[in-house]
């Protein structure tokens, strides 16, 4: 058990410390008002062009209250737009506006220059295989479903 809660502490702690990276890194490009809590939906965004907000949530790992939350004040302050799917009149799918396309532009750049300095800190072979690790982790853990009556670690 002990491995397992390390390893939840070190990617805890290392997100922070990127996130917090790629947050100065924007507020150097001239970004003054985001959090924290902002930059995976705008990373999704970023990625993928105009999902619905179900899939916004399920990707990022929140709960609807939160995506609303988060929502309207990345709508607030200019970032996106939440316009009626033409598909499913009952679905919401979220836009980035131009000043958020210009923002995709910049988170772009952002994180292409912090992979090359954790290229150049890790070098080429261990920083794939920690992508590879981690991606391999996720994907074998995001499909574990709880039995009933089995307890979570977290």
């Amino acid at each position: 058990m002990h491995k397992l809660s390390a390893i939840g502490s070190y990617l805890k702690r290392i997100y922070r410390i990127y996130s917090g990276q790629v947050l100065d890194d924007l507020q150097a490009e001239g970004f003054l008002d985001l959090r924290p809590s902002f930059l995976e939906i705008l990373m999704y965004l970023t990625e993928h062009n105009t999902p619905s907000i179900k899939e916004i949530g399920e990707a990022c790992g929140l709960k609807k209250q939160t995506m609303t939350s988060h929502l309207n004040e990345l709508e607030k302050r200019g970032y996106i737009l939440r316009k009626t799917s033409l598909r499913d009149r009952r679905e919401q799918r979220v836009h980035l506006t131009d000043y958020g396309e210009k923002f995709k532009y910049t988170l772009q750049s952002v994180i292409e220059k912090r992979e090359y300095i954790y290229l150049q800190k890790l070098g080429e072979v261990e920083f794939d295989r920690i992508i590879h690790t981690l991606t391999n982790l996720h994907q074998k853990i995001q499909t574990e479903k709880p039995t009933k009556g089995q307890q979570t670690l977290i």
